[in-house]
């Protein structure tokens, strides 16, 4: 058995820590016993490129932190029982669109496998969006159009309806 935590933001969603970047993530995730945690966010530009420099491919869809990064987080949780945490490349796509006379608004999670998959999935997203505004990118997208847009980024890839906005969201 072990927990996980699939879904959080980045330093660079609305609302969030400063210090919600790799590094202290990983610092709490130790302290909280998750093994396996949500990178969120990862259609982020600036986000993307601190997966890529602080992250190395683990087991299969799952990733680690690089070296000298884990040894940091060793030395900060000192005392606290350490683990083999893991990151799984998440981000939270929140779509508004309309279906016959009706406006519909989605949050999906969707996960990807490996960083190449996650860079298809951008580059999709560019055509479609602006994902420099939040790490929380809205889509004018259809659940269904982004369902096939994430089985198309690669096997392994698989999206989540989350939930549907909040009643004060008109």
């Amino acid at each position: 058995m072990f927990y996980a935590d699939q879904h959080i933001h980045s330093r660079h969603s609305r609302a969030t820590s400063r210090d919600a970047d790799l590094e202290h993530m990983a610092i709490w995730t130790c302290r909280n016993s998750v093994s396996v945690l949500g990178t969120g966010n990862f259609t982020h530009p600036e986000w993307f490129s601190e997966i890529r420099e602080t992250l190395v491919p683990a087991e299969d869809g799952l990733f680690r932190l690089r070296d000298d990064v884990q040894h940091e987080v060793e030395r900060q949780t000192v005392g606290v029982l350490q683990q083999s945490m893991r990151f799984i490349l998440e981000v939270e796509i929140s779509t508004i669109y309309k279906k016959g006379d009706r406006k519909r608004k989605v949050h999906h999670l969707i996960y990807a496998p490996d960083q190449e998959s996650a860079q298809r999935l951008i580059q999709k997203f560019l055509r479609i969006g602006n994902r420099k505004s939040d790490g929380r990118p809205i889509l004018g997208l259809d659940s269904r159009d982004l369902l096939e847009i994430t089985i198309e980024a690669g096997e392994s890839c698989y999206l989540v309806p989350t939930h549907t906005w909040m009643p004060w969201f008109p």
